[in-house]
């Protein structure tokens, strides 16, 4: 399970800005298996290609704009191609798309691209947040709609649990219908005060050891551990939750 692990690169933005290289090579020092990536600040697909083989970090996945999924397609997925990875992941979407129309539209667009990069080897998931799960389509969430387990809808899930935890819904319930259609899943606790805010994976609300063993029944490749805002510095909070999530692994397989 260990080699499941990747730290979303979100986290780390702002590190990243000043040296995308050295944040990776840290990351493998710090013993994560793998990134998921969630745009390049400003550096080369190549450079930071270059970098993930150096180290032999694995790709999770890339979060690309919906802007960029209808307008630049091949230069996404030749991305993908330098990042070793197969997953092109749909992060979120604009104000003006959140509406039972903007839905519609938007799985029928997604499944049009989802058919396109399916035929070159790759696969399009959509993560959430939590306003997806406020809203209506077709009778159920937004959320529920969009990635409708049939044959006919080839968006898969890339859930993240906080998200679905914030807007109501217990996390394990809500992954069963997603067996074999979730290759990544996001990881991300919520403080137990008022705030309900951001926390490192072990510290919070969350049980995390049901969400990991459902997780490799069910075809889960890649455990993506995001924390949006930190207290401090975000490498000692993703230290944390690693070091927690390694500890829950080892309990788990009764290390």
């Amino acid at each position: 399970m260990k080699q499941k692990f990747a730290a979303q690169l979100y986290t780390l933005r702002n590190e990243l800005e000043k040296d995308f290289p050295g944040v990776l090579r840290e990351l493998k020092r710090m013993g994560w298996a793998g990134v998921q990536i969630s745009g390049l600040r400003g550096y080369s697909a190549q450079e930071i290609a270059a970098v993930l083989q150096e180290t032999g970090l694995g790709t999770a996945g890339i979060h690309v704009s919906l802007d960029r999924l209808c307008n630049e397609l091949n230069e996404v997925l030749e991305e993908a191609r330098l990042f070793n990875t197969r997953d092109v992941v749909c992060p979120f979407l604009p104000q003006e798309l959140r509406n039972v129309e903007g839905y519609t539209a938007i799985r029928a667009e997604l499944n049009r691209i989802a058919a396109d990069i399916t035929q070159q080897g790759f696969r399009l998931s959509y993560h959430n947040h939590a306003f997806e799960l406020e809203e209506k389509a077709d009778e159920v969430t937004a959320l529920q709609y969009l990635l409708e387990p049939t044959g006919d809808n080839a968006i898969l899930a890339e859930i993240d649990v906080y998200w679905v935890k914030k807007g109501g819904y217990d996390p394990l319930s809500f992954i069963q219908p997603y067996s074999g259609r979730m290759p990544i899943i996001h990881l991300k606790d919520m403080t137990a005060d008022e705030r309900q805010t951001y926390a490192e994976i072990g510290t919070g609300l969350i049980d995390f050891a049901p969400i990991l063993t459902w997780g490799e029944a069910n075809g889960v490749e890649w455990y993506a551990v995001e924390q949006d805002i930190c207290p401090g510095d975000p490498m000692d909070s993703l230290q944390i939750s690693l070091n927690n999530l390694n500890r829950l692994a080892d309990q788990l397989s009764g290390r």
